[in-house]
């Protein structure tokens, strides 16, 4: 069994320790905090303990994500620890973690999304305008090819540039200096900082699709560990585990990473869902879109006999329906392949490159 047993209380109880792992962030430790509470009413008898630390994403500041050309920048040291048995669970932010997990581990919850939306937060002196109505060249920062694509192709008008850092540092960049008229972050992130105040502007699909599983967390085990993938268990929310799983598949059979523009949306309504993939050069020019739609009706069927180790592009959600998630999965892969025969082999090739020489 994993964890550690701690001493005994007052009572003569043994209450058992899991150690959570976390970037150091203050949004990593917020959405950490808010998982292990959820985790610690629903096991009263367990004591949890937060085990923050840095990643690689976390210490190269001075160069773009896209550049640095490492898939599990901001998982591999929490992965690390998992594995030395340092932590018994981490908790990422779905869209960190690379559609191939290492081996030995798998996403045992994937929680209710947040908002998945990007949101444009306008420098003060631009207060009550949006990026249709800053003015001809204003600069907006984000470290986002996804985002620089779709953006510089609907407001041309604007210049785009490379803001790296945590929330608060891109933040006071924005504030403290003239650099910038606005940047473009996450409003899930935003919205779990407190920060509602500074959107002002969310950016709906017709502006900015999202990218694959922003606005979830998950929680990451490791694989053998049955009793504690059956703890974590009950956080999936199924619709946001079909939606990612959809969205996850879709960019795995891609082949998309941090370094080529993949956006998507998903919507789940009536047992239908909803996937809308596109893949853009880096200056928004030439792109793929298509929507495809598959049923996920439940299928009645007990899942008690699910085998636990089933991944479905790493994530194990045996209390939802197989059925269900097999037709997510596919209808990411079949979304690819629609685009992949109009062409998106050869956009995101020539994204990669541009993006690899610049």
């Amino acid at each position: 069994m994993s964890g550690e047993p701690s001493s005994a209380d007052g009572s003569g109880t043994v209450s058992r320790v899991i150690r959570v792992g976390t970037r150091k962030s203050q949004l990593a430790r917020i959405q950490t905090d808010s998982v292990a509470d959820k985790l610690k009413k629903l096991n009263p008898d367990v004591s949890l303990e937060i085990v923050g630390m840095s990643t690689l994403g976390d210490k190269i500041l001075d160069t773009a994500l896209s550049k640095i050309g490492e898939k599990s920048l901001f998982t591999k040291e929490l992965e690390n620890a998992l594995e030395r048995n340092e932590v018994d669970l981490v908790v990422h932010s779905l869209k960190d973690l690379p559609t191939t997990l290492p081996s030995g581990f798998t996403i045992g919850a994937v929680l209710k999304r947040e908002n998945p939306h990007d949101a444009a937060v306008l420098h003060p002196k631009h207060e009550g305008k949006t990026l249709e109505t800053l003015p001809e060249n204003s600069v907006i920062g984000t470290s986002s090819l996804r985002r620089a694509a779709q953006l510089k192709k609907r407001f041309p008008h604007l210049v785009f540039k490379d803001i790296r850092g945590n929330l608060n540092t891109r933040l006071k960049k924005l504030d403290e200096k003239d650099d910038f008229a606005a940047i473009v972050l996450a409003a899930a992130g935003l919205r779990r900082m407190g920060w509602d105040n500074r959107i002002s502007q969310i950016l709906g699909p017709e502006d900015c699709m999202y990218a694959v599983g922003q606005g979830a967390l998950a929680v990451e085990v490791r694989s053998r560990d049955a009793d504690i993938l059956e703890m974590v268990s009950v956080l999936h929310d199924p619709e946001t585990v079909l939606r990612c799983i959809a969205e996850r598949a879709f960019l795995r059979h891609l082949e998309g990473g941090c370094s080529v523009p993949v956006a998507v949306h998903t919507e789940l309504k009536n047992s239908q869902l909803y996937l809308t993939g596109a893949v853009f050069s880096l200056d928004g020019s030439d792109s793929l879109k298509e929507t495809m739609q598959t049923s996920v009706a439940a299928d009645g069927k007990s899942s008690d006999a699910v085998d636990e180790r089933v991944q479905r592009v790493g994530v194990t959600a045996s209390k939802i329906s197989g059925e269900a998630q097999d037709a997510a999965e596919r209808l990411g892969v079949d979304l690819a392949n629609l685009l992949l025969s109009k062409g998106a082999k050869e956009i995101l090739t020539v994204a990669r490159q541009l993006n690899d020489a610049s």
